[in-house]
This record gives structure tokens, sequence and C-alpha cells, in this order.
């Protein structure tokens, strides 16, 4: 870690955590990912040697534990890990707030994604096995069609058929829903508006979009 002579406690603090990608993996840890690939999946971005090495340096720290469970590593916060939850709770807030300008850089389907599958109110959906697949028109090659699939209290994503029978198909662009999840937007909005298409029976059409939601940030006020 690299210091900065100083000692404020909040130069002690950034000297471990402004680290490239650091506060990203307490935020995945924060959601509940606790293994090397859950982790992956929240950071897409980031290379396996890279979080190899960060999450190395956040167990030195004593921010997170590592622990082998059925010859698979477990990563979990410690006491001084858990307590980065109202920082991160307050990065986020402060940053739909008043860094809300969304470029195309920030847009992926891949976390998009996976972030829909780990908040999503899986108590709004059927009780019986849904899939609902997501076409992105304005992406090219595979990440273009993704699927998600509730069974009870579980949601899972998939970038390919698993061929289970499809309920619906939502088609839009990455902006767009990505925008809804964020609360830029609403489902109400983008359907007057065509931009999103939802093709299924009236009933499932009429519900889907209470069954998906919103993220976690839409709740989050703006400025005036």
């Amino acid at each position: 870690m690299i210091s900065y002579g100083q000692f404020c406690p909040v130069a002690k603090a950034m000297e471990l955590l402004d680290e490239r990608w650091t506060i990203l993996i307490v935020r995945e840890m924060l959601l509940g990912s606790r293994h090397f690939n859950e982790l992956r999946r929240g950071v897409p971005k980031m290379s396996p040697a890279l979080l190899t090495k960060r999450l190395r340096s956040l167990e030195r720290a004593g921010v997170i534990r590592r622990s082998q469970v059925g010859g698979r590593s477990v990563y979990t916060l410690t006491t001084m890990g858990q307590e980065l939850e109202p920082v991160v709770d307050a990065l986020s807030a402060w940053g739909i707030r008043w860094i809300g300008e969304l470029g195309d850089a920030g847009l992926d389907p891949h976390l998009l994604l996976w972030d829909m599958r780990r908040t999503i109110p899986v108590e709004r959906w059927p009780r019986r096995r849904t899939m609902v697949q997501f076409v992105f028109s304005d992406v090219v090659g595979k990440a273009r069609s993704w699927w998600l699939v509730v069974s009870g209290d579980e949601a899972q994503v998939c970038d390919f058929d698993p061929g289970y029978e499809l309920d619906a198909t939502v088609t839009t662009d990455l902006r767009t829903l990505t925008e809804i999840w964020r609360g830029d937007t609403d489902w109400r909005i983008a359907l007057r508006e065509n931009l999103v298409e939802i093709h299924a029976a009236a009933e499932i059409a009429r519900d889907l979009p209470s069954w998906i939601g919103q993220g976690l940030t839409a709740e989050i006020p703006r400025p005036a």
C-alpha cells in the first residue's frame, strides 16, 4: 500500500481502500458474494489475477477472512469489513445523486443481469419455475440475449438458453434497462414510450415489471 504520510484517519483508511477495485470487492461481499467466481461476476472487467491480489491484500489487512468449505475457498467479511457497509451505502447514494450521468462505458449486460439476479423480489414471482428472456437490440454477439430463471426462492441468470419453457421475452436496449434498474426512469415510462417491449401472455406482460422491479439505488432521492 502507498502511504499518504498523514496521521489523518481518512488518509489511513484510503491507503487500503483507494486501490482500484478494492471497494467494489467489498461491495460485492456486502451483497452476498462468497466465492471467487461470484466475485468475478460482480466485477466482470477485473482480471482474475488482480482479483486474487486484492483479496490477499484485504485478507492481510483483516477486512476479509478466507476459509475452506468442501474444497472451495469461501470469503467472508470480518467485523472490520462489515463496518464498511454504511461507507459503501453512503458512496452509492452520493454517486447516484451527484454523479448520475451514465456513459456508454458504464453499460455492461453481465453486471446488470448479475445485479438483477441477486436483488429481484422473487416472492412476487409465480411459485412454479418461470423463465424470462432479455434481448438487447443494440448489443452484438453472445451478450445480446440473457435468460433469468426463478424457481421458488432462487434466481439464476444464464447467458445461454437453459432449455426451460419460456414465459416472456423483454426486448429493449441496454441503456434503457440499465436506467430502469438504476431508477433513472421506470417501467411505466419506458413502456409508454415504446422503449421496452414485453412479449408474453397478457397477464404475465402486465405483472412482469413488478416481478423484476428496480435496483437498490432506485429508492435514493435525486436532487431537485
